[in-house]
C-alpha cells in the first residue's frame, strides 16, 4: 500500500463515526488526527522506516484497536476528559537483516483541556486493546 493509501485507510477508518467540531461535546473530538501525527513521527523515526530504497518503504499503516480507558479521580481533577489507547500496525524493512519486517506500536492518549497527548504505552491484545 502506498503512503497516500495507507493515509487514506486511516481517514476512512476515523470516518465510522460523523465528523464533529471540536468543541461539540465529543469527548474524542480530534482523536484521529493525533494518530495522524502519530504514524507521522513513526515514518520520521522509526528503525523499520528508514530506508528509501523502492520495496523497503513503511507502508499499510492500520489502527488495529483502539479503546477507551478509566479515568481516574485525580486525572479527572487535573481535567481530564478522555483516555484512549491504540495500537497500530504496519509494513516496513529490517535494514540489518535485509527484509521486510512487521512493525508495531501501542501509546495512550490522553484529552485535557481540549488537548490530546500521547504517552508510550505497553502492548496490548491486538483483538481488544485490553492490557497483557
Amino acid at each position: 500500500m502506498r503512503p497516500a493509501a495507507a493515509l487514506a485507510a486511516l481517514l476512512i477508518l476515523g470516518a465510522c463515526s460523523p465528523a464533529k467540531p471540536a468543541d461539540s461535546g465529543d469527548k474524542f473530538a480530534g482523536l484521529d488526527t493525533e494518530i495522524l501525527t502519530w504514524r507521522q513521527e513513526i515514518l520520521k523515526g522509526d528503525k523499520l522506516c528508514q530506508s528509501q530504497a523502492e520495496g523497503q518503504k513503511c507502508e499499510g499503516f492500520e489502527v488495529v484497536c483502539k479503546a477507551e480507558r478509566a479515568i481516574a479521580s485525580d486525572e479527572a481533577a487535573k481535567g481530564a476528559t478522555a483516555k484512549v489507547v491504540a495500537a497500530l500496525n504496519w509494513n516496513g524493512f529490517d535494514m540489518k537483516f535485509k527484509q521486510p519486517q512487521r512493525g508495531n506500536a501501542t501509546a495512550l492518549f490522553t484529552r485535557s483541556k481540549g488537548t490530546w497527548t500521547r504517552a508510550e504505552h505497553a502492548p496490548v491484545n491486538l483483538s481488544t486493546c485490553a492490557d497483557l
